[in-house]
Formats: C-alpha cells, structure tokens, sequence
C-alpha cells in the first residue's frame, strides 16, 4: 500500500447520499473511488446478517481499498464508506464488533471523513432498514469519529452538497 496516497471517506447513516457523493467527488478531482463492498455483499443475502458476514464485508472493504490503492497514481482517493460502518452494524444488529476490526480501527486509518448529514429525504432501498433512526446513526457516527479522533466535516445542503463537500476538501488538502 502506498502510504503517500491519502484516503478521503465520505460515510454517514443511510440514504445520505454517499454513493452518489463519492462518485461525484471521484469525478471532480479526477481520483479513483472505492465502493460500498457491504452493498453487493448484502445484495446477495438470502438470510439474515451474521458476524460472519460482517467480517467478510470488513475483508471486502478493505480488498477493494487496496487494489484501488495498488492502482491509484493520485495524491487521494475516495472511499464510499469505509469498514468503521462494519462496526456501527455490528454494535447495532448483534451486539458486538469482530475483534479483527476493533483491531484494524487502530491500524488502518483514514486521512479526511467527510460525514454527510440527514437534511436530505429519505430515499426507499431494499438495503435500507431505518428511515426513522437516521438522528440515532447521526449520534453515533459523530462518537465514532471522534473516538477515533478521526479529522472530520459534516456535510449538509441539498443544492450546494456537493460544493460544500469540495470545499471542505479543498481546505483539508491545503493543510
């Protein structure tokens, strides 16, 4: 992995707007991007979600960041999401985080989170449960930020999103 290569998340609860926010962003700055792995990987789930699967999406995530690293001839890339969701899921739906991410939130950080707010309407999605819990995942993705003691923005507006988003990029790359 090439440690000169930053990594920019854009994470927050569901139907934020992260997919699409990562792939503009990608877009602006002529970076590549990371995809949400957990998405295709529940996609495919024909029953409920176990540990299991939360460590095979951790792995997952973290292969697809690092074969877009291993490839990427930029300063930065976009990570839609990042494994840190594996933990807020985990803690949620059973109870308990997999120790091989409590571990990887030690040794794997990434550079610039840009936490997308909820003023945006809730959109329908088969992979999206909690359209009335989105204040609660707010609250907890703001604690494990800064748990992590992670550099963060929040990011909200719903004309002027993706602006705000850019510039809060703009001033991290220039610190």
């Amino acid at each position: 992995m090439n440690k000169q290569i930053k990594k920019i998340a854009i994470v927050g609860p569901e139907s934020t707007g992260k997919s699409t926010m990562s792939q503009q962003l990608a877009k602006h700055y002529n970076v590549p991007w990371v995809p949400e792995y957990a998405r295709y990987y529940c996609a495919a789930l024909t029953t409920d979600c176990t540990l299991q699967d939360e460590i095979n999406m951790f792995h997952g995530q973290i292969a697809l960041e690092e074969s877009v690293l291993a490839m990427a001839d930029t300063d930065f890339i976009i990570c839609d999401t990042t494994f840190v969701t594996v933990k807020i899921w985990s803690d949620e739906m059973l109870g308990e985080t997999p120790q091989i991410v409590l571990d990887a939130l030690k040794t794997r950080p990434y550079d610039f989170y840009l936490l997308l707010d909820i003023d945006l309407p809730w959109q329908e999605d088969p992979l999206r449960d909690f359209p009335h819990m989105r204040e609660h995942f707010m609250k907890i993705w703001h604690k494990e930020l800064k748990a992590l003691n992670a550099t963060y923005k929040e990011i909200g507006g719903i004309e002027n999103r993706l602006q705000n988003a850019i510039n809060a990029i703009n001033n991290f790359l220039k610190e």
